[in-house]
């Protein structure tokens, strides 16, 4: 229960704190802190749970990363169940604190799109959604390749939140205009819930594409990484 815990209030300061961002500061007049910021903050909320809880449950946070790993060989098929369930809802309760922290703002709306994830129409930048699938998968794929190689036991040792804390940071760059940049199933059912309507009609894709992309990636590093005989 401690792990299920770990990956609950790990997964709930992930959302919190990026979408948090998006949400709150990322447009606040004269000093918001823009798409910079927003991908900056979900690196750091990586980076500093993987060094508060990573000990206890390996700081998954992502419904992809377990899976991925699961696929890579790193984790046990039997753990995917309570790791998601922990994980999902961590983020959903997460959504929900944002949503009471916004709605004390005049004129807040919440159909305005909530840091949701979406293509075509709801894309920040209108791409499609093949566009959208293949940015989800690669993007996925590269995280989790970069989660394998940080932490295999011959990396240097006690780095790895700094890699894949970084990597996040970078897909974000790289992604927000795409897709508002998910990665994460837990991350985009959190907001996608309180906004409903197209959000919710959009999620499935950022289920499927990051669980395609991280086991991918997991793959690719299991082959490439693989030890000679």
């Amino acid at each position: 229960m401690k792990k299920y815990g770990a990956e609950f209030f790990g997964t709930f300061w992930l959302v919190l704190g990026g979408c948090g961002s998006a949400v709150l500061a990322a447009a606040f007049p004269d000093v918001g802190i823009g798409l910079l910021g927003v991908a900056l903050a979900f690196g750091l909320t990586v980076l500093t749970m993987a060094f508060a809880i990573g000990h206890i449950s390996g700081c998954h946070l992502n419904p992809a990363v377990s899976l991925g790993l699961w696929a890579g060989g790193r984790f046990p098929g039997k753990e995917l169940p309570p790791y998601i369930i922990a994980q999902v809802l961590g983020g959903i309760a997460a959504g929900g604190v944002l949503f009471l922290i916004a709605s004390g703002h005049a004129g807040f709306d919440v159909s305005a799109g909530f840091a949701s994830n979406g293509y075509g129409a709801h894309s920040p930048g209108g791409y499609s959604l093949p566009a959208a699938l293949i940015t989800e998968v690669v993007m996925t794929m590269m995280f989790l390749l970069v989660i394998m190689g940080a932490t295999d036991k011959r990396a240097p040792q006690g780095f790895a939140p700094i890699a894949i804390g970084l990597c996040l940071t970078l897909i974000h760059l790289i992604s927000i205009p795409v897709t508002n940049t998910s990665v994460n199933p837990a991350r985009s059912t959190g907001v996608a819930l309180y906004v409903g309507g197209w959000a919710v009609a959009q999620l499935w894709l950022f289920w499927v594409a990051p669980i395609v992309g991280g086991m991918l990636g997991a793959l690719i590093y299991r082959f490439i990484g693989s030890e000679e005989s």
